[in-house]
């Protein structure tokens, strides 16, 4: 796979879906999916069984991975979501 423009802690912009227009911070990259984990994005409804960690198990809220093609890295200066891209130094090579 080609290097990813985005990486973990980036502040991100969704491009589609139903959290289209949300940002957030990116959590984890799943490499192998192409896929990443924002805060706050895409939260799913997950049901628990009773363990040691969650006694009462029940109804959990999380984050699923959303597709890199549906994020957009936002600019630090601007707060606008912004294209990526790589310039290769000549003199290096």
């Amino acid at each position: 796979m080609a290097t990813l423009k985005i990486k973990k802690g980036d502040t991100v912009y969704v491009l589609a879906g139903d959290d289209k227009g949300k940002t957030g911070r990116v959590l984890e990259i799943l490499r192998e999916k192409g896929k990443a984990i924002v805060e706050g994005v895409n939260i799913v409804s997950k049901s628990t069984k009773p363990n040691a960690n969650a006694p009462q198990g029940g109804i959990i809220k999380k984050e699923a991975p959303i597709n890199l093609s549906d994020l957009a890295v936002v600019d630090p200066k601007s707060g606008k979501p912004t294209r990526v891209g790589f310039r290769f130094n000549e003199e290096l090579f």
